[in-house]
């Protein structure tokens, strides 16, 4: 079978072979390095950029001394230290502007100056974007518009090297990255459902959350490896 697509979803869990350093040679037809390999080298040839090695260098580091002992909290302030980062800044929901409290807190007692900016942030009517009352939470009032792009767009104003997403809704996230200049992690992704862990569907797509399948489910689901393994990363 010809495949024209990359699919490491499907890779299953005896093979990996990137891992062992064999994907060129016993990597299924649909590995990157079967389907694509001009584009892989294209990529690999970027990390000749020199911010691109080192983000790459210092990642890599964090990966390494923090490996399932620092929290993401801690990964962020290390990767921030070793990339000599001086201005920090938080893009968060307005419903976590308590935990963006704390976590400018953490960044300024290493010495970061942070900048923050919540998410109704102007407070735009969403009737501005052509909203119907109806679209709104709670129709029959004022309701802001999330605004990611002035979150970008002050962060990016106020000299902001790195920024951190706090549970900024589906798709807001999108606008944010797409206008933020600075690099960007997240920290916390919005899942109210879920207590803001979204891989609990995943973990229960066959069972308490089977109703997330589509009309072409597969007649056998394929299963999740047993939570905190370590070769499961």
């Amino acid at each position: 079978m010809d495949y024209e697509d990359p699919a490491c979803a499907y890779c299953p869990s005896t093979v990996r072979a990137c891992r062992v350093g064999e994907a060129e040679t016993t990597g299924p037809g649909f590995c990157p390095s079967q389907v694509d390999p001009e584009t892989q080298a294209a990529a690999r040839a970027l990390y000749d950029d020199p911010e691109t090695h080192r983000i790459a260098q210092e990642a890599a580091r964090v990966e390494s001394e923090g490996y399932c002992k620092w929290t993401r909290v801690e990964e962020i302030v290390q990767f921030s230290k070793k990339m000599g980062f001086r201005k920090i800044g938080i893009a968060n929901c307005i419903s976590f502007v308590d935990h963006a409290y704390v976590l400018s807190g953490i960044l300024e007692s290493h010495g970061f100056e942070v900048v923050s900016v919540a998410c109704k942030n102007g407070n735009i009517p969403k009737e501005e974007i052509g909203l119907r009352d109806d679209e709104k939470i709670k129709p029959g009032g004022f309701e802001p518009l999330c605004n990611p792009v002035s979150q970008a767009e002050l962060l990016n104003a106020h000299g902001c090297e790195f920024n951190v997403v706090m549970g900024l809704c589906i798709g807001h996230d999108s606008l944010f990255f797409k206008y933020a200049k600075g690099l960007s992690t997240v920290l916390i992704t919005k899942d109210r459902v879920l207590g803001h862990n979204p891989v609990a569907a995943l973990h229960l797509a066959d069972s308490y959350y089977s109703h997330l399948w589509g009309p072409e489910k597969p007649a056998k689901p394929p299963k999740l490896p047993v939570a905190g393994r370590r070769d499961s990363k």
